[in-house]
């Protein structure tokens, strides 16, 4: 497939949004500002879900080639965390992904987890779930300000914790931690630590080794812009030796062509965090959005929705908006989030101008991407000017 995207260089000039505007269909009608929660359907996903139909029409099944596409889709996550495919896990859901892990834990010697606040729930759902294992779990609590300081995680991780969560964005806020801090003060204290970085991946750029984490979860929903059902579990490679899950499947063993029901043999690498049957029809449309990320460049992308977020809060605080998430970049990734006196009432009026954000926890949820433009950001400003009454 010959490629109509930008180049990296072009992205950094600022003209990425217009470039792309013909790969998203929906943008010819809709200010699509809601990658937080799913990103925008390109031609070239829908292409990847009509192969895959095609050729399960025309040859029936194709295990060796859809085995060919999971380990493609392991190549293409490692790719983007600066991992080796051996340190990746290909799963259907972060849930997943998460289950495994803390199903390799030791929690009779190390029985704490700690969590933090801004965790999405199917972190803290599986963390407190392990009490029934005798574990003990410990919340961090955000800062009025919404910040986590590190001192905030000093307090909560002892010589008894067995694994750290710290999510990398807020969706709940936008707020950005300091992951690489964190993992280095838990490290001290001889915990494991899990980022779950579903709202990072794809929209900012992350390396496994300067982060220093053990654990990194996501999945292609949000800003690898492709489908529910299918995710990542990286995971630190000279870990694997110690870690053997006790939720597993048929894909995470050694060998799974043996089919041998005798024994437990899972996969040397990272492998044995797999499951069952790959979620194969998600792989296809997984790989083709994360083409598009890939030829851009997370780095570019980066870039371009700070400029527009730069742009969105300067806009925000003229119409005297209480922003929730920090003004400085650093502190923040793709989204930003805005006080609301009616939460619902505002995302639906917004509805009415063909403007799509989200909500959470009284918060609209402003989430740009590659595709987006300044036009974008104008078009919603100024339908949020009309409508003051709805910003608190």
């Amino acid at each position: 497939m010959t490629s109509t995207l930008p180049s990296a260089s072009h992205v950094a000039r600022g003209g990425v949004g217009a470039v792309l505007r013909d790969e998203f269909p929906i943008l010819a009608t809709t200010t699509y500002l809601n990658s937080c929660s799913q990103g925008a359907l390109s031609r070239r996903v829908r292409s990847a879900y009509e192969e895959y139909l095609a050729g399960w029409e025309a040859n029936g099944a194709e295990w060796e080639h859809w085995v060919e596409r999971a380990e493609a889709s392991r190549a293409a996550f490692a790719r983007l965390l600066g991992a080796a495919p051996s340190e990746i896990a290909v799963t259907t859901s972060v849930s997943q992904g998460v289950s495994g892990v803390v199903s390799a834990l030791d929690l009779s010697s190390r029985p704490r987890i700690v969590i933090s606040e801004y965790e999405f729930p199917t972190v803290g759902q599986i963390a407190h779930a392990q009490e029934l294992r005798g574990a003990e779990i410990v919340h961090v609590r955000p800062e009025p300000d919404g910040s986590i300081p590190l001192e905030r995680w000093a307090e909560a991780i002892d010589e008894r914790t067995s694994l750290v969560c710290c999510t990398t964005i807020s969706y709940r806020t936008g707020h950005r931690q300091d992951v690489a801090a964190i993992a280095a003060l838990a490290h001290g204290r001889g915990a494991l630590v899990l980022a779950d970085s579903y709202q990072a991946v794809g929209a900012i750029e992350l390396d496994v080794c300067k982060l220093d984490v053990d654990f990194v979860t996501g999945g292609t929903v949000k800003y690898l812009l492709a489908s529910a059902g299918l995710g990542f579990l990286y995971v630190r490679g000279n870990l694997l030796p110690q870690l053997i899950p006790t939720q597993t499947g048929w894909f995470a063993d050694e060998d799974i062509f043996q089919m041998d029901i005798s024994d437990y043999s899972p996969a040397p690498d990272a492998r044995r965090f797999d499951a069952g049957t790959p979620p194969v029809p998600n792989i296809y449309a997984g790989l083709a959005g994360m083409s598009i990320i890939e030829e851009v460049g997370v780095g570019a992308i980066e870039t371009h929705v700070r400029g527009l977020n730069t742009r969105l809060i300067e806009g925000l605080d003229e119409l005297g908006a209480a922003v929730v998430t920090p003004r400085e970049s650093a502190w923040r990734g793709p989204l930003v989030c805005v006080r609301s006196t009616d939460v619902q009432a505002l995302v639906a009026e917004l509805a009415t101008e063909r403007i799509v954000v989200s909500s959470r926890d009284g918060n609209i949820r402003i989430a740009a991407h590659l595709y987006s433009t300044q036009e974008d950001i104008d078009s919603l400003l100024q339908a949020l000017e009309t409508r003051r009454n709805l910003l608190v």
